[in-house]
């Protein structure tokens, strides 16, 4: 069996990444060996179509769950068209997230938990006037709250939200910064 988790780094120690088509990279893990192998998404910075691709590239490598913390209509059709289980609302270190996986502690999604466009507003959107910045659906609003399973399933988007938030603020004051050094 595989697992692929949507990551912020290449190993088992970094972070769930919240987003799945425009996360920084794909960690697929045989959860028996702990033995895996880390791929970089050649998608983060697309113009659209992020979460097909994406999806469409981890349907290629024999994958058969899907840990991420939020998963839009196109890459959630995508997945679950080529039979992969897709899991939202998973935070915290991926070595974490495959134990909870292991001790049964997730149920598959039944739907999308974002709504199309969710992840728009982070990484290159903020640069060299492409126009993706807030403008593009996701931008820097929250989507909508999904409904939740349960308490614990909606404590897990909220972190995971609250995690996305965060980054892109770190983003913006970044982006701020470099103008600022530029000005001078």
């Amino acid at each position: 069996m595989k697992i692929a988790v949507s990551a912020t780094g290449p190993s088992l120690d970094a972070e769930v990444d919240p987003r799945f088509g425009r996360c920084q990279y794909f960690v697929i893990i045989d959860p028996d060996t702990m033995e895996f192998e880390t791929l970089e998404n050649p998608n983060i910075m697309a113009g659209g179509g992020a979460g097909i691709s994406t999806g469409q590239m981890i349907a290629q490598k024999g994958v058969e769950v899907v840990l991420t913390g939020n998963s839009g209509p196109n890459a959630y059709q995508v997945l679950s068209s080529a039979g992969i289980r897709v899991i939202s609302g998973i935070s915290g270190r991926i070595r974490d997230a495959i134990q909870a996986y292991k001790m049964g502690q997730f149920q598959p999604t039944s739907q999308p938990n974002v709504g199309a466009h969710f992840g728009m507003g982070m990484g290159g959107g903020m640069g060299g006037g492409r126009g993706m910045g807030m403008g593009m659906g996701g931008g820097m609003m929250p989507p909508p709250l999904p409904q939740p399973q349960s308490p614990e399933q909606e404590m897990e988007v909220l972190k995971s939200q609250a995690q996305m938030i965060s980054q892109q603020l770190e983003d913006l004051q970044r982006r701020i910064k470099e103008l600022g050094d530029k000005n001078r």
